[in-house]
């Protein structure tokens, strides 16, 4: 045993239902005992009033029946609850015929008294008139004791339904009032990661009002770190970028003079190195950008003005490795984000896909509107990624090895911050065609769109 709970015995509703559901069926078993015991008790005195009432009525006889059938008419006064009238032996006297079973002797008082004749136990009343005459009235326990508790069941009856009743009301009115709590948790694990909005404490109970307040703390404490941090980045960058462009011009200038061959693979390595920080904090002042919350507004963006934009500044990337790119259909489709960081997110697709895309290529782009999403395509003709790597690739400055080619791992770092931003998925697949290459896929929130056509825009032959 590990000492930890269980999810059911840690769930607070499930212990306040399992509390009240106890106390519930406490609280009925108690009443419903009391209740037994009670209507019993009355039930046996009715029968005692009933012994009573009978034996009155037939005392009032001046003597006792002489004819042994009128006897036997007189004591057989309710057969179904088995009551019984005997008249006994005044002092003096004697009744000439024997009775039926069961007879009472004339040493019983006068009064309620409860028997043993034989294997049978009888209630009995006795009572002399006044000219002496003695009569009995008997009903056998085990009769009364039935039905006695078959009355005090009907009495407890309506206490046992009403117990479960009450327990599936407790359990219903302890998930409702829980229902605000868990419409939170809904509400957060929604929440992309960059949301780092107050939680409204409104709809809740104001017993956790305390404890909503300190998560609102905590994530505004939260926020601004998390704002330092990307302010740090940036700043650190910018500050970069200046003395790494010097240096990239004195290299330059350097690769222009004369040097021994040893001196020019090393300036080469050099000038390699530099390149690669360059891009470096090209991406990591486009990532403090992207990942700011606020600034500009939400619009439609267009994507193919996006993919335009991307062609402009990719286009002489794609010709110097004579790769074929171009756009597949017409569509026109305009998804929901900033512009800034659809262009970002298009451009770095396309880039990603030109750099690992062998010479000679060829690389589509494809956008197809539906009416609930909009399908942003990019295949390429590249040497693909294992599908064991294709999820780590979005993670900041992982790169897959053995590619060769001059990159920092934030280019998709970038794409799918960008991507949890506006709400929208990424994944990296085979291409369908079975060729060898690798497909980027962005699904985005439908939006406003046109048709799709079978034309293919080719930018670079």
């Amino acid at each position: 045993m590990d000492g930890r709970e269980g999810p059911l015995t840690a769930s607070l509703r499930f212990r306040l239902s399992l509390w009240i559901s106890a106390a519930i069926l406490i609280g009925a078993a108690v009443a419903g005992l009391y209740s037994y015991m009670a209507a019993t008790a009355e039930a046996h005195r009715g029968q005692d009033t009933q012994l009573r009432q009978v034996g009155y009525l037939i005392s009032r006889l001046d003597a006792v029946p002489t004819s042994p059938m009128a006897r036997e008419n007189v004591g057989d006064v309710d057969f179904d609850a088995r009551l019984v009238v005997r008249f006994i032996d005044a002092p003096g006297t004697r009744i000439p015929e024997p009775e039926r079973p069961p007879r009472f002797g004339p040493s019983l008082p006068d009064g309620l008294q409860t028997v043993a004749i034989g294997d049978e136990t009888w209630r009995v009343f006795v009572r002399t008139n006044a000219k002496g005459v003695r009569v009995a009235v008997a009903q056998q326990t085990a009769v009364r004791d039935a039905a006695a508790r078959s009355s005090a069941l009907r009495t407890v009856m309506p206490i046992l339904f009403l117990g479960p009743v009450l327990i599936l009301l407790a359990a219903l009115l302890v998930r409702t009032m829980f229902l605000p709590l868990q419409r939170l948790a809904v509400q957060l694990g929604k929440r992309r990661g960059h949301d780092l909005r107050e939680l409204d404490r409104t709809p809740l109970p104001s017993e956790v009002w305390p404890f909503v307040s300190e998560i609102n703390k905590l994530i505004a404490r939260t926020a601004r770190a998390l704002a330092l941090q990307r302010r740090f980045i940036a700043d650190a960058a910018h500050e970069l970028r200046s003395p790494m462009t010097a240096m990239s011009l004195q290299a330059e200038r350097l690769a222009a003079t004369e040097m021994p061959c040893e001196a020019r693979a090393r300036l080469d390595a050099l000038s390699a190195g530099l390149a690669r920080t360059r891009i470096l904090l090209d991406q990591l002042l486009t990532l403090a950008r992207s990942q700011e919350g606020g600034g500009e507004p939400l619009t439609q963006v267009p994507l193919q003005k996006a993919i335009q934009e991307a062609f402009e500044d990719l286009v002489p990337l794609a010709e110097a490795k004579a790769i074929d790119l171009g756009m597949v259909g017409d569509a026109d489709a305009s998804v929901t984000g900033r512009a800034m960081d659809i262009r970002i997110l298009v451009k770095n697709l396309v880039d990603n896909a030109i750099r690992y895309t062998p010479e000679g290529g060829r690389i589509d782009i494809r956008v197809t509107a539906a009416s609930d999403r909009i399908v942003l395509d990019v295949d390429d003709t590249g040497p693909g990624i294992v599908p064991a790597e294709r999820e780590r690739v979005f993670d900041p400055f992982y790169r897959v090895l053995g590619s060769g080619e001059i990159g920092s791992g934030l280019g998709l770092a970038i794409t799918a911050s960008i991507v949890d931003r506006i709400g929208a998925t990424i994944s990296l697949l085979d291409r369908p065609d079975g060729e060898r290459g690798l497909r980027a896929r962005v699904i985005f929130p439908a939006g406003v769109h046109g048709q799709a056509g079978p034309r293919r825009t080719t930018s670079s032959a």
